[in-house]
């Protein structure tokens, strides 16, 4: 009795602590804290209520029967801390005053690397299998590849085959935890099974969802109404942040958010998600624990810091940081582009003082539907030591309504500020981007114009028949590499003006890059959430200039595919 009562008292201490704003938690912990505070008053109301009882069942359950099998706690109880009991606190004491059955059939629990999410899960199923008193139990790890499955699965056998309790209970038998007493069952489950009709799941661990792919979504579902064979189901998914806003990861955390702000009442649906908030400075250690309830136990902050710090100075790392370690849903998975840089450099432009400038250019074309750019790169001159970058995009004007809906970005909005230069129809008309090119010769001293040789063959022709210099421009790494980086160091080291043009600053926030074994990287279009264009023909045209000596700069990376 006394370790029940100090469970019950560790776990509301922390819930009204975090409510409260007494200790540091991200805002979404303390909305769930104070959504069961909440509810506490008022949830009977909604034929709500909560057992204390049931709540601290499976604490006990798995402080004593649960071991960790790895690293330095190996072989060690494993001992909830206060944050994990406040989160089975609430949600396992909730249920029908009716019937008796659990409140909470969804469960969206979101962390960053480290913080024993897997071994957690893990916990959690063997409680389902053996502790709630459900006959004929069936749980399942879940997940859209066989071997991400196993990982929740895999921890499980090994806290079976470390307690003597559990081990004279449980048989372990090819992928499956079992007791035939009872027959329940443990077992991995992924979408590459034969058939996925059978199960009646009492319990679902999607471990890492964000990491399931496009057909994530259809596995949720299955999975999903497979509950239905059950009274008192349970489906938690657990998971680090993601990076893909189209994904089922992001939709669930999206739904989440909703409900712990009280857009969406859902009695059926529990969430705790750590994180850094959106307002919070990521460089600053003391929020760090926001994303990281257990930093000074499975995560020591010397470590962190030293992760963090490299990220400092390595861009291309810093989204893979932020998602991973701090909890912050990114763009992509390897960030390239830190806009904080980018923004810095978005002093206005004088387009006149420009007039008569020498300038590179670098043309991506679209698809005949696409958005396409021509953007022109001005080294720097006497006049003016920083390089200058100045973007045309072009839009078929028939398709932005279109698009608008589609896609959830604003082309409307950015062509009534005049950011686009519109082609009649549906489709790109090639001609007018001509036409604009030798509106703008006659501006500016065009030297060269870099061109992606995809799709450009028609343009190309016709305007090197009007006197340009065309220089193919290879989209490999050999081409690509140099004027990549350049473009970093230049951004980084504040020698580039971009006018702050949101356009262009869209694409450079898109944009993802990938690296070969020789450390050589390049723009990743099929990775990159939305569109680069923009970028790529600011690559182009640096990669083009001839500002520096030709041969050590320019020309060993023109026309390389």
């Amino acid at each position: 009795m006394a370790r029940a009562r100090r469970g019950l008292s560790v776990a509301e201490k922390y819930i009204r602590d975090a409510a409260a704003g007494k200790i540091v938690t991200s805002k979404l912990v303390r909305l769930a804290c104070q959504r069961h505070l909440d509810d506490l008053e008022t949830a009977h109301e909604r034929n709500l209520r909560f057992d204390p009882d049931a709540a601290q069942h499976i604490i006990d359950f798995i402080e004593t029967y649960c071991r960790h099998s790895q690293g330095e706690w190996a072989g060690n109880p494993f001992l909830l801390g206060p944050w994990q009991k406040a989160m089975l606190w609430i949600l396992y004491g909730w249920c029908f005053k009716d019937t008796g059955f659990r409140r909470y059939r969804y469960a969206y629990a979101e962390l960053a690397k480290g913080n024993g999410k897997s071994c957690l899960a893990s916990g959690i199923g063997l409680y389902e299998l053996i502790g709630s008193g459900e006959p004929g139990a069936e749980v399942y790890s879940v997940a859209t590849k066989k071997d991400q499955a196993r990982i929740v699965f895999n921890e499980a056998e090994r806290m079976v085959a470390q307690s003597v309790v559990l081990k004279n209970r449980i048989r372990n038998f090819r992928d499956n935890l079992h007791i035939a007493k009872t027959a329940s069952k443990f077992q991995p489950l992924s979408s590459d099974e034969d058939s996925l009709d059978g199960p009646r799941p009492q319990c679902l661990l999607a471990d890492e969802l964000h990491a399931w792919p496009g057909n994530g979504r259809k596995l949720w579902d299955v999975l999903a109404n497979a509950l239905g064979k059950r009274r008192s189901p349970l489906f938690l998914a657990i998971t680090t942040s993601g990076s893909d806003r189209q994904s089922i990861c992001w939709q669930q955390h999206e739904y989440s958010e909703k409900v712990l702000a009280g857009i969406v009442q859902d009695d059926t649906w529990f969430a705790w998600i750590c994180g850094i908030d959106p307002e919070d400075d990521w460089e600053d250690e003391r929020n760090w624990i926001k994303a990281n309830p257990n930093l000074g136990t499975t995560i020591r902050m010397e470590e962190l810091r030293a992760v963090v710090n490299k990220a400092k100075n390595d861009p291309a790392s810093l989204n893979g940081v932020l998602r991973l370690r701090l909890g912050v849903w990114t763009q992509s998975h390897t960030l390239w582009m830190p806009m904080d840089e980018w923004d810095a450099c978005g002093e206005p432009i004088d387009l006149e003082a420009l007039r008569g400038r020498h300038c590179y250019g670098g043309l991506d074309l679209s698809t005949t539907t696409d958005c396409s750019s021509f953007v022109l790169t001005f080294p720097p001159s006497d006049e003016d030591p920083s390089w200058v970058v100045l973007p045309t995009f072009f839009l078929p004007q028939g398709s932005i309504e279109k698009r608008v809906k589609r896609d959830r970005v604003p082309y409307d909005v950015w062509n009534r500020q005049g950011l686009f230069e519109l082609t009649e129809g549906n489709v790109i008309d090639y001609g007018f981007i001509r036409k604009k090119i030798l509106e703008l010769a006659d501006m500016y001293d065009f030297r060269e114009i870099a061109f992606d040789r995809w799709n450009a063959q028609d343009i190309v022709t016709r305007l090197q028949d009007d006197g340009f210099t065309m220089v193919k421009f290879g989209q490999g790494f050999e081409s690509m590499n140099a004027p990549t980086k350049r473009l970093m160091e230049l951004v980084l080291s504040r020698q580039l003006r971009h006018g702050g043009h949101p356009v262009l600053r869209w694409n450079m926030s898109n944009v993802m890059v990938r690296m070969d074994p020789a450390g050589f990287i390049k723009p990743d279009k099929e990775k990159s959430r939305e569109k680069i264009d923009g970028t790529l023909g600011t690559i182009m045209g640096i990669g083009v200039s001839s500002s520096q000596p030709e041969s050590t700069y320019t020309r060993a990376w023109v026309g390389v595919a």
